[in-house]
């Protein structure tokens, strides 16, 4: 009886851990939870449009996210000899049974909804929603 018991209590766990984590490239079982995994600061590994590598447009951004909902973006762009420097603070959330995260700062231009198509500690990946705009993000 004990043996069924144990066995029944690996099997829930298991499920419970593999429904937890649903994106496209992953992980599959993960011990943190999302909130956890969103929690870091965050720069662009690598950004794609509509398949085209656009990484360098990118280059100077710097997300600040915490688990109790907290964004900050920094951001810098160059525009010939003119460097502009922007930063706005926000909130993100969990969308769409936690398969989207919505950013909403005080800079109304910046916010977004993103597709996550992977989540790990060090590593998110996500897609602009109604967009082509792929952003990989790694921690800094």
């Amino acid at each position: 009886m004990r043996t069924i018991k144990i066995t029944l209590l690996a099997a829930l766990t298991s499920g419970l851990l593999l429904s937890s984590c649903k994106y496209e490239e992953g992980p599959a079982i993960s011990v943190l939870t999302k909130k956890q995994r969103v929690e870091n600061t965050w720069v662009i590994d690598k950004a794609l449009d509509n398949g085209e590598d656009v990484t360098s447009d990118f280059d100077e951004y710097t997300l600040i996210t915490d688990k109790d909902g907290d964004a900050k973006l920094n951001a810098s762009y160059t525009f010939g000899n003119f460097t502009y420097d922007a930063e706005t603070n926000g909130t993100w959330t969990f969308e769409d049974s936690k398969e989207s995260i919505n950013f909403d700062y005080e800079d109304d231009d910046a916010d977004k909804t993103y597709q996550i198509l992977k989540l790990k500690s060090n590593e998110m990946w996500l897609r602009e929603k109604g967009d082509d705009l792929e952003l990989r993000l790694k921690s800094k």
